[in-house]
């Protein structure tokens, strides 16, 4: 027991003062330590700081691993964009400077398969900026076939039978190809070319873009980077992190692929119809009108099921400016001027330019008199071919002439400028006004595409007796094309005003569904009662009006043409002509609107060419939708001459070859016996005189535009 606690010995007072001076020293060594790191890193940090980067970054990776950007495709699955996996062929230096062995296997290998040159490759290997580099790009979208070859050229067979067939240089070879290898990316690619190029859009370099649909939706279309991290030995053996990716979210859009196919079919062959008139200026492509442009629109949603305008490029190569200038044109252009050429070209006429609407803005005014009661449709209305204001004579289209007493309809019929200015009269400039806004013009319709105009209206303190005479007939104001198709769904759909879109649905990389975009209901500018009124006298124009040569047999069909001078300095005496139709009558399924800007013709007054365009479009597009004809066909429609030849998308079961957009092509040369020239040329059974028209069938001028023989060569090129 005492043996124990003699064990057990107290610290005695001098004990403890030796262990307080250890414990003090070791706080004095600690504190020196701290300020002599603390005066390195003041005077000298920056060395240091670069010295153990150094030595990390031979230890240290840390890599970008690529988001895939979001798909893009049309309402059936059709795909318009997408982004397939490519590599990046990066070259190690480190690993291959740590070998002497390794320089001539690899230079060999990269110059063999990839016609890299080996002064390229030595010359990363010896610069004192690459040398030391683990990550040098030596080529960018490396297929994944070519990294296939590659690989398959350096692996080593496992048997031994193969082993001592392929020989032991070629395995020492193949041994010897170090510090080469392959990282993921991607590229944005378009399977149909130019197909919807306005609408789609396209990306630049960093999946940034800025037109159409690629633009609006870049945010959702991209996702986000992932990344992988690690330490790694010389060999590069060592485990890595990786932090994956996080792809973009796909599009599913509105159009219909095949309908936008019909759409710029036609618009093509229609530029090329009318390509070798007048109005050409020397060097320049020959081209049938300024512009021309075609949207349509299903009038019970809003979705857009095409959108196209002549002047296409392809998504591929959206700086190729060939297609729309001479190669004389391009060399002659400065670095403003091929930008404002490049700009011209992806911009969308359809959301981005305004014109003056002309006549086809008239069922919106009888629709917005009738909705507000300034008229019934029992009122007359009395054209004596003109109005007196003030110290000017507004003339009605038929001048000298006149259209005498007029119901409603026949006015919408007629398109009688005199028995519209009546009916602006009656509204008053406010309550013209106040309807133009209802029907949203002078305001974006809020389309899901970037650069939409707003138009330009008068306002209540410009609007005077004149200035409201014009604009009830569609001048003197300006609107664009989607602004003027949505007005005019609203009008024919009962009067509900859906805004116009684009996307239908928006899902994750798995497929599901993220967002589902429903239609959008904006307002109710006008009753179901007025909306079918106002069909009846659109069909009125179709019947026995000025829109007779758009009909397409079998169809019950409502519409309204528009032709509209340009009235400012540069293309004055110029015009715009429109036309803008519905079917079936009673309920409609299907809105289309055409314009040709500044026909390429001697007399361009004629609302007949977008009627032609509008008319040879819907003959292909109706059947496809499965639009049901509802009425008695009054024999074959019969196509402007202009369009002879051009193949036409059939049902399966017909004879047919597949083409790239998965319908079917008719190979046959038309329907029949070829059109007879004087009957498309004689427009009076129509209602429209040649005058009127724009044509004149015994110039001579004329028929050599329009040559038979010409014509078939240049759709034999469409065909192909």
């Amino acid at each position: 027991m005492r043996k124990n606690e003699s064990r057990q010995r107290k610290l005695t007072s001098k004990m403890k003062i030796k262990l307080a001076g250890v414990f003090g020293l070791f706080l004095l060594a600690l504190v020196g330590l701290l300020v002599g790191i603390t005066w390195i890193n003041a005077k000298s940090g920056n060395k240091y700081t670069q010295q153990v980067l150094t030595q990390s970054q031979q230890q240290y990776t840390d890599t970008t691993v690529p988001f895939r950007r979001g798909s893009i495709t049309d309402r059936n699955g059709t795909m318009l964009a997408n982004s397939v996996k490519v590599y990046n062929l990066v070259l190690d230096c480190v690993e291959i400077n740590n070998n002497e062995k390794y320089k001539e296997p690899t230079q060999n290998a990269l110059e063999e398969y990839f016609e890299i040159e080996k002064d390229v490759v030595e010359g990363l290997l010896t610069s004192e900026k690459t040398k030391d580099s683990r990550y040098q790009i030596l080529k960018k979208e490396v297929t994944m076939d070519e990294k296939r070859v590659f690989e398959e050229s350096l692996e080593i067979p496992a048997s031994k039978e193969e082993r001592e067939a392929l020989g032991e240089e070629e395995i020492t070879r193949r041994q010897r190809v170090k510090g080469v290898y392959f990282e993921d990316t991607y590229k944005r690619i378009y399977p149909l070319g130019s197909l919807a190029c306005d609408v789609i859009g396209f990306t630049d370099a960093g999946d940034t873009a800025t037109w159409g649909l690629e633009g609006y939706y870049n945010s959702t279309l991209n996702g986000t980077n992932g990344r992988t991290f690690g330490y790694l030995s010389d060999s590069t053996s060592l485990e890595q992190n990786i932090i994956n990716p996080v792809n973009g979210k796909n599009l599913t859009t509105t159009l219909d692929a095949t309908i936008q196919e019909i759409v710029e079919k036609y618009i093509s062959a229609f530029d090329r119809a009318l390509s070798a008139g007048p109005n050409n200026k020397k060097n320049a492509k020959k081209k049938g009108a300024e512009n021309i442009a075609v949207v349509i629109e299903n009038p019970n949603n809003g979705e857009i099921l095409a959108m196209a305008s002549s002047g296409t490029y392809d998504l591929n190569d959206p700086r190729d400016l060939s297609g729309s200038y001479t190669d004389i044109e391009i060399e002659r252009m400065d670095d403003e001027e091929t930008r404002e050429a490049l700009f011209g070209m992806w911009k969308n006429y359809c959301v981005s330019q305004n014109f003056e609407p002309g006549s086809t803005f008239k069922p919106v005014v009888v629709a917005s008199a009738l909705e507000s009661g300034a008229v019934t449709e029992n009122n007359r209305f009395i054209c004596d071919g003109g109005e007196e204001i003030g110290e000017d004579y507004v003339r009605c289209a038929v001048y000298p002439d006149n259209h005498g007493s007029e119901s409603l309809g026949e006015v919408i019929q007629n398109s009688c400028n005199d028995g519209m200015m009546a009916i602006g009269r009656r509204m008053g400039r406010d309550l013209f006004l106040e309807y133009q806004r209802k029907f949203n013009f002078g305001t974006r319709t809020g389309i899901d595409l970037p650069s939409e105009e707003t138009g330009l209206l008068f306002s209540e303190e410009n609007m005077y007796e004149m200035e409201l005479s014009t604009s009830a007939f569609g001048q003197g104001f300006n609107c664009t094309m989607i602004q003027e198709i949505a007005a005019i769904s609203a009008v024919v759909n009962g009067g509900t005003y859906y805004q116009p879109h684009l996307v239908k649905e928006i899902t994750d990389e798995d497929g599901k569904t993220v967002k589902n975009i429903s239609p959008n209901i904006m307002k109710q500018p006008i009753s179901q009662e007025v909306s079918a009124k106002v069909r009846e006298y659109m069909g009125m124009s179709i019947t026995s009006g000025t829109s007779k040569s758009a009909k397409v047999q079998g169809y019950s069909m409502g519409g309204k043409t528009g032709t509209a001078e340009k009235l400012n300095e540069k293309e004055k005496g110029n015009y715009l002509v429109s036309f803008i139709g519905f079917a079936p009558l009673d309920k409609p399924e299907v809105v289309i609107y055409t314009v040709v800007d500044t026909p390429n013709v001697e007399k361009q007054a004629s609302s007949t060419y977008a009627q032609y365009l509008a008319q040879a479009i819907l003959s292909e597009v109706l059947p496809y939708m499965n639009i049901y004809q509802d009425e008695t066909a009054q024999g074959e429609t019969v196509l402007w001459q202009g369009f002879y030849g051009v193949p036409k998308l059939t049902d399966i079961e017909e004879d047919g070859v597949s083409n790239p957009y998965g319908t079917i092509l008719d190979q046959g040369f038309g329907d029949g016996d070829p059109i007879d020239e004087d009957e498309i040329n004689d427009q009076n059974t129509d209602g429209i005189s040649n005058e009127d028209a724009g044509i004149d069938a015994d110039d001579p001028e004329y028929e050599d535009t329009y040559d038979l023989d010409e014509l078939e060569k240049l759709n034999d090129e469409i065909r192909r």
